[in-house]
């Protein structure tokens, strides 16, 4: 029963090699953003921001393989007059607000100020550079992520050197840093 499932599966979706490739190609670009992250000793690290990703590839992956199959169907049944209306993104936007959620765990409100926004938008960027490599648009997931990580390092880098400076984080838990 399983190994028939499997076997459908298989033959509406992507082959393995292709999710490996997916899934290589999240573990990768979003392990850039995470390893950034994790040297900056923020509260989500290159672990969590792998998961979050993978969940969202994981899904795309799954929510590709569902549409081909529902494509099959929706062929038959336009033979029959029956018209169909297919949505591909019903699944994926429930990626959005799972990250949503998760990535407001996140930010921290104290009397200083607000903490916690970019790892947050860290999230949600990993959930959709997952959600590119899972439904196959490699470009848009390498370009996002190559952009994102420019982002995250140059950029604060040329802030450094005007008069606009970032504001660190506080030592709250989480973010202190782990000496051995």
């Amino acid at each position: 029963m399983a190994l028939g499932v499997f076997d459908t599966y298989l033959k509406d979706g992507p082959g393995i090699l292709e999710m490996i490739l997916r899934m290589g190609l999240t573990a990768f670009f979003v392990g850039l953003i995470g390893i950034e992250r994790q040297m900056r000793h923020k509260i989500a690290g290159v672990t969590t921001h792998l998961m979050v990703a993978f969940g969202a590839c994981g899904i795309a992956i799954l929510q590709d393989a569902l549409f081909k199959e529902a494509l099959g169907m929706a062929v038959e049944m336009a033979n029959q007059g029956v018209t169909v209306n297919l949505e591909r993104q019903r699944v994926i936007a429930q990626v959005v607000t799972g990250v949503g959620f998760l990535g407001a765990g996140t930010i921290l409100k104290t009397s200083n100020g607000i903490y916690g926004l970019t790892t947050a938008a860290t999230l949600f960027l990993a959930a959709m550079i997952g959600v590119c490599f899972g439904m196959g648009g490699y470009w848009i997931g390498i370009i996002l992520s190559l952009i994102s990580f420019l982002f995250l390092t140059g950029f604060r880098r040329l802030l450094e050197a005007t008069s606009i400076k970032h504001t660190k984080s506080p030592e709250i838990l989480g973010s202190e840093v782990i000496e051995k």
